[in-house]
Order: structure tokens, then sequence, then C-alpha cells
């Protein structure tokens, strides 16, 4: 039984179960201003025409334009203005109104802006293996190295929320995890490095380790074997992957480990033996150790106490129904 995706990227966005809700987008003329409560997990979006500003809090206003992309990390509240100095009034008012998946502030016949949003929700147990790495804020402009490409998406993101096709919201929600994924190597691969394992990738040696769990979960791994596989020393592969990863390579494999166990027990798909070895441990109580150790229960009753909430909150069918 193999768990993962062979991928960190893949495997981590699979494990994270996106939930994705694209829109309403934002036509506008004029001088206006819209506030944005905190959201948990991630927004995303694009400019298809016009400019505007995002204006942070705690941050300095950051003008947008035509072509460029954002990404926002669990943020918290934000403004989107037509210029910095603008009074906002709430967004969830406005976007109370949406027709056609669309908002319209001003007359239709003066419209120079259209921004494109939507915002991506993940699984709570495993969400902080990618919001912790993601600041606040990330920007991606149209003339960066991976800016026309994103522009691209968000354009045809822009298309897929504008028409009424059949397969529309199937369309933008894949549309939407392919320019999440997009978003996060250009916020890799900028000089700037995130920490954890999403900036190590772009390491070669790291990289080679990183990929080579995952690629293989099951096998028994030992610090010799990772350091060979990054033409290293043993010593010198252990600093440098704290030091990108910020936690041993030993101690990222086991919560990784944890982090697709505690998935497949949520989901009930394999039994507890099964998902020891699936995990590369020789026991079901090695395994249990090491679970309980990360998680703080044994797997049996992490798994119970998902059964009984499922259980608990479901909702009852009338007799004869």
């Amino acid at each position: 039984m193999v768990l993962g995706f062979r991928d960190p990227v893949a495997d981590a966005i699979g494990l994270l179960r996106p939930r994705t809700v694209i829109g309403p987008s934002l036509r506008a003329a004029g001088e206006w201003a819209l506030s944005f409560d905190t959201f948990p997990h991630v927004r995303i979006g694009g400019l298809v025409r016009g400019t505007c500003w995002l204006i942070l809090d705690g941050h300095e206003p950051v003008p947008l334009r035509e072509g460029d992309t954002f990404m926002l990390g669990n943020p918290p509240p934000y403004v989107l203005a037509s210029t910095p100095d603008a009074s906002p009034r709430p967004a969830e008012r406005v976007w109370a109104g949406a027709e056609d998946g669309f908002v319209r502030i001003g007359p239709e016949s003066e419209e120079h802006l259209y921004l494109c949003v939507g915002h991506i929700a993940f699984d709570d147990r495993n969400a902080a293996l990618l919001t912790d790495l993601l600041p606040p804020l990330v920007i991606v402009r149209v003339g960066d190295p991976h800016g026309g490409r994103l522009a691209q998406l968000i354009d045809l993101l822009a298309t897929e929320v504008g028409v009424c096709a059949a397969g529309g919201p199937l369309v933008q929600n894949h549309l939407a995890q392919i320019l999440l994924v997009h978003m996060l190597r250009a916020h890799a691969g900028r000089t700037d490095r995130p920490t954890g394992w999403l900036g190590a990738l772009n390491e070669d040696g790291i990289g080679a380790a990183l990929r080579a769990v995952h690629a293989d979960l099951a096998h028994s791994w030992n610090l010799r074997e990772l350091a060979e596989i990054s033409h290293m020393s043993r010593s010198a592969f252990a600093q440098a992957f704290k030091s990108h990863v910020g936690i041993p390579p030993l101690e990222y494999l086991i919560q990784w480990r944890m982090s697709l166990a505690r998935d497949a027990l949520a989901r009930d798909s394999l039994s507890i033996s099964e998902l020891a070895r699936a995990t590369g441990y020789l026991s079901e109580s090695a395994f249990s150790t090491a679970f309980r150790r990360v998680v703080g229960s044994s797997p049996a009753q992490f798994r119970n106490r998902i059964r009984q909430s499922a259980h608990s909150t479901a909702v009852p069918v009338a007799p004869g129904s």
C-alpha cells in the first residue's frame, strides 16, 4: 500500500484536501474601497483589467496592476481600493449583492477594473503544512518570470466565472489549484527563499532527499542514505536540512508520516497494521508509539474520536425516508 503522490508539493496539496470557492469577481468604476475580515488559509486573485491598491493591516499599501496576481496566507484584515485613502465599506455586504458571479460598483459603462478573486480552504488537521510557510502576502508581477503564465491562468479563471457553461465549477476548481501551485513555485523560486520544505525543494541536495522520501515513504530511511542522495556528509546534510526546513531530517520524516497517517485514519482507508507498513514501521506497536508521540493519542483512539465526531454531526434520517 502506497501513501502520497511521490512529489512533495502534490503530496502536500493532496493531503490538504483543498476546497475552492471562486468569485464573485469585481467590476468597478470610480472611487471605491472594500474591507475584508481575516480568513483562514489562502485567498488568491489577480487583475484582469485596471489597477487598484491592496492594503494589509500593518503593511504599506501595495499597488496592483493589470496582469498581477496575489496570494494571501492566513491574512489579517485587508482592504482592496481604487486609491489608498478611499473610505472602505465591508466587502461582505457588497458581495451579498452579487449577480451572475459578479459584483459591480459604479456605472457599468465606465468600468475600468476587473478583479478575479477566490479562496482556498484546507483540512484543518494538516493546514499548517502549507500555511505556516506562507507570508501574509505574495505578489507576482506580470513582468516576473512566472508572471505571464499566472496572468493567463487568471484570465482563464475569469472567463470561466463569466460564462454559465457545463462543468464550470469543476474547471474553476482545477484552475484555482493550478494557480495555487504556480504561485507556490513563484514564491519558492525567489532569492529571499521561504523557510521550510517549500524553499528546500530548490536546493539541489536537500531537494533530492525530500523527493526521495516522498517517493518511498515505506522505506526505512536513515541519515546516511539521505546524505548520500544529497551528495553530502552526514553532518553537513543534517545541518543544511535543519537550516532550510527548520527541523532535523528524520524528524521531518516522522512528521510527514504522521500527517499522512492522520489523514488515512480520518478517512478510515487503511487498517492500523496496513498503515504501519505503509509508513515504514516494522510493527504496529512501533507505529503506535511514534503516532502517540507526535499526535498525543494512539492511532485507535484517534480513529475512534473521528468516527464519534462524524456520527454526532450526521443528519438523522427520518423514518420512512
